[in-house]
């Protein structure tokens, strides 16, 4: 066992990390701090701690330009309307009755096609928000409809975190995406029956103070807003069909183009990128942040100390992939971060444990979406603040979630088991 870092300094830079995190310093800050002490810490010297963060950081570097073209798809749907008009046609075609199904459905599908969780959320929840308010439904079951479709859709989307642990695993990103296509159905169907079972419950109500005030909105037909979006399936799915080789970087960009030229707006694509962009540079400096402290865990003791105790419990080691996403994810309390560490500190060890790197990836993307929601994570503020609940409300959801999360990641397990 070569290793460069102690476990105890590992962890000591990681609980830095989620400390600073929480005491709300900017998280990409937070994690580059808590990585050159705990690379300090773990017995490393100076130069050799900056230099594996250097080079931690250096291998996000695809993942980000990757990240940063889709935010061209991403703003397109967004401000041409698109997004909202896939969710309104859902939500319209379900009718009133099935409500909470549509919601979350509509929600998984917006995330999915590749629209950020917590931008799918916001989209939706103006049209949740008046759906509710006509059938009587509370916030909590609303929210709770919007947030599980879109942890749903999000472990089956082309967004960072699907990209991030695609790169880490060296696995082609359409098949990581399909490989969680029934954990997904699976939590869409639970967030259905949690939903349908909160709202059944006590819960804040819908005013008219929380609708927004109708104007008239020229939205695209949902045969150009789903332009796009098919067009991006396609040129992904030539991969595993055809054998031709269309590299998200140039699939997500492309995507964007055509929903822009199908609404008829392509004259503001610029306008749209730039849009796009200024949602993925958080996201693309959160994971360079992320490389850092990914680079000491993984030339630290820790990967082997975990595998070790995984063994001494008799427990297989496939079980690392979703620990290591749920920890992580929740050590971060953001998807995207947790899937990424996870990814890149383990990816190796699973991989030379005999699980296929498919599943593995599988695995701990489903993981990071159980405890990825938890109040010193700007998801929980931002999903909070769409509806219209305070933080107490909104805490009372994260068991729900929980729930739901779990059920995608226990069904991942079960498919590589079985």
């Amino acid at each position: 066992m070569n290793y460069e870092f102690t476990t105890v300094g590992a962890l000591i830079g990681l609980a830095v990390a989620i400390i600073l995190i929480i005491k709300k310093l900017q998280p990409a800050y937070s994690l580059i701090l808590g990585a050159l002490i705990g690379g300090i810490i773990g017995s490393g010297s100076l130069v050799t701690t900056v230099n594996t963060m250097v080079s931690g950081g250096e291998g996000m570097i695809s993942s980000v330009l990757r990240i940063m073209t889709s935010g061209i798809l991403a703003g397109t749907l967004i401000k041409t309307g698109a997004a909202e008009k896939i969710a309104e046609v859902i939500v319209e075609k379900l009718g009133e009755k099935r409500a909470l199904a549509a919601i979350s459905l509509a929600t998984m599908i917006i995330c999915a096609v590749g629209v950020f969780i917590d931008i799918s959320v916001i989209t939706v929840a103006p049209i949740a928000l008046a759906i509710g308010k006509k059938s009587g439904y509370h916030k909590e079951a609303l929210l709770l409809a919007m947030i599980g479709g879109g942890k749903a859709g999000n472990i089956i989307s082309p967004n960072p975190n699907t990209i991030a642990v695609s790169e880490a695993f060296k696995v082609d990103l359409t098949s990581l995406m399909m490989k969680n296509f029934i954990p997904a159905i699976c939590a869409v169907v639970v967030t259905i029956l949690l939903s349908t079972m909160l709202s059944k419950k006590q819960g804040v109500q819908v005013t008219e103070n929380d609708l927004e005030q109708k104007e008239d909105k020229n939205l695209p037909s949902f045969i150009q807003a789903v332009a796009g979006p098919v067009v991006v399936v396609i040129l992904l799915a030539l991969r595993p069909v055809a054998s031709i080789v269309i590299d998200p970087l140039i699939a997500l960009p492309v995507g964007g183009v055509v929903c822009a030229l199908a609404c008829g707006q392509i004259k503001n694509i610029r306008e749209y990128a730039e849009f796009g962009l200024g949602k993925v540079v958080g996201v693309s400096v959160l994971l360079i942040g992320t490389g850092t402290i990914a680079g000491i865990i993984k030339a630290s003791a820790l990967q082997y100390d975990v595998v070790h105790i995984l063994k001494m419990a008799n427990m297989p080691a496939f079980l690392l992939a979703p620990i290591a996403g749920i920890l992580m994810a929740g050590a971060t309390a953001s998807t995207t971060a947790g899937a990424t560490i996870g990814a890149q500190t383990f990816a190796g060890t699973l991989i030379k444990s005999g699980v296929s790197a498919l599943s593995a990836g599988a695995m701990v993307h489903a993981g990071a979406t159980v405890i990825d929601s938890l109040p010193h994570g700007s998801f929980f503020h931002a999903t909070g603040g769409a509806a219209g609940l305070e933080i107490k409300e909104r805490m009372k959801l994260i068991p729900y979630e929980m729930c739901v999360g779990l059920t995608s990641t226990v069904v991942a397990v079960m498919t590589y088991v079985i």
